[in-house]
């Protein structure tokens, strides 16, 4: 399949167009799996309702939930809606919860997946004759290869880097000079501490933007991995259940217009979004915020009826700058699985990231630990120091017992301790750690180390 003008405009449509379409594709899908996924029968059957009844896309709200935990209680492959022998690939999640979640592709399903990730990639003004750094990790993962397959579709170069061996990701970064990167977020920290470490800077790359995704990320770390790596970080939206990268993009004329805050385009001609209240199940009008449910309408091997991704967000309908005639979702603000609860306080880590960067004497680096001292429960935040910002300890070693007793490293823990509870309403403690101490990620950062025994 390429890249052409018919691909291009299906962003462009009139919202009444292709609501027709989604309607035709929802009514396909939903008589699809009734008929051959014998879990969604049975959870139809329950709610008494036969595919022959949906005759609108109001008739959504009316078709039963999937979760996480059905996948897994159907692990690895119990709901294929093709026999087994169809299907071309298998990926997987990247969690590290238990079991994985495994997806079934189709021939048809990698097509649909490629061009999504090439609508992806249009949405950050990337063309034929652009070079693609891709940093994604390669595998059961399906970041690397996701976007590997929207560039080829798109028609641009694929420098297919995959993760880990940074040193020789910042050459190539340098000697090929590609226009765009492809990786995590904090991993595009770990290549720009990398760059400079090296010696060079940003005047010795040619990127233009950055592609980034498959963690939360806040308005404070983009604009470090600006500053830093000199491109323009847009998000891109997706999960391995649902498809992987590509389910929604931020486009650079958003970007660059801050319109009504960061938000991404959802492909809703393959992808049917809805807000619920992570509680009650009930359906949220757009502009309010709630958990992010997915109905997938042209997948073949593994389609999803509302597929409760658990992240937190707003839609939105306002127009955007680019044109494009998209329901449009926020930034993720966090995962329902996601919120520690601490001593009845429900805290968010995306929220003390942002307090976190807005420390100029704070590296981007952080880890949250969770602990148990008799029956209360504690929250340490671990951060890290900025390297032009490490305070004389007698010309000492930074790393020796010392440093904790130092009164310019015990003043600006203080400091962030209380901007921390302050907004957070609990007593949170507070570690700077030396230049260098806290683990890079290559690929998806781990930021909360939960030791509560279960």
């Amino acid at each position: 399949m390429a890249w052409n003008k018919e691909v291009a405009a299906r962003d462009f449509l009139p919202i009444e167009e292709r609501q027709q379409l989604q309607l035709r594709r929802l009514q396909h899908t939903v008589q699809r799996v009734y008929t051959s996924v014998p879990f969604y029968r049975q959870a139809m059957d329950g709610l008494q309702i036969h595919p022959s009844q949906i005759t609108s896309l109001a008739d959504l709200h009316r078709l039963p939930f999937t979760t996480r935990y059905d996948l897994i209680e159907h692990y690895p492959l119990g709901l294929l809606s093709v026999p087994r022998e169809q299907l071309s690939r298998v990926h997987a999640s990247s969690g590290t919860r238990g079991k994985a979640k495994i997806v079934g592709y189709t021939q048809h399903d990698i097509d649909i997946w490629g061009e999504v990730c090439a609508r992806s990639l249009a949405c950050a003004g990337l063309q034929p004759g652009d070079m693609l750094h891709n940093a994604y990790g390669y595998g059961l993962f399906t970041g690397g290869l996701g976007l590997h397959y929207g560039g080829e579709y798109l028609g641009v170069t694929i420098v297919p880097m995959s993760s880990g061996n940074t040193q020789r990701q910042v050459t190539f970064l340098k000697d090929l000079q590609p226009t765009a990167l492809c990786c995590t977020p904090s991993y595009a920290l770990t290549l720009a501490e990398t760059l400079s470490a090296l010696g060079l800077s940003i005047q010795d790359l040619n990127l233009r933007c950055g592609i980034f995704g498959a963690e939360p990320w806040t308005d404070a770390l983009c604009q470090q991995i600006e500053d830093k790596l000199g491109l323009q970080a847009l998000d891109i939206y997706g999960l391995s259940e649902v498809i992987g990268p590509g389910v929604a993009m931020e486009c650079i004329q958003g970007h660059q217009s801050k319109q009504n805050g960061r938000s991404l385009h959802i492909f809703e001609d393959h992808f049917l979004p809805e807000i619920i209240d992570p509680v009650t199940g009930e359906a949220l009008p757009y502009g309010t915020e709630g958990e992010l449910v997915f109905t997938t309408i042209t997948k073949e091997g593994m389609p999803l009826l509302r597929y409760r991704t658990g992240d937190l967000c707003t839609l939105s309908t306002d127009p955007c700058a680019c044109g494009r005639t998209l329901v449009r979702m926020s930034q993720i603000k966090g995962r329902v699985d996601d919120m520690l609860i601490i001593r009845g306080i429900n805290v968010f880590p995306a929220e003390i990231e942002r307090i976190l960067f807005g420390f100029s004497e704070l590296a981007p680096y952080y880890q949250i630990l969770v602990d148990r001292e008799r029956t209360l429960d504690t929250l340490t935040v671990q951060a890290e120091i900025a390297a032009n910002r490490q305070p004389p300890i007698d010309g000492q070693e930074i790393n020796n017992g010392d440093w904790m007793n130092n009164e310019q490293v015990q003043r600006l823990q203080r400091r962030v301790s209380e901007a921390l509870s302050a907004q957070l309403h609990l007593h949170i403690a507070v570690q700077v750690q030396p230049p260098g101490t806290l683990p890079r990620s290559e690929g998806k950062a781990v930021r909360v180390i939960d030791r509560r025994p279960t």
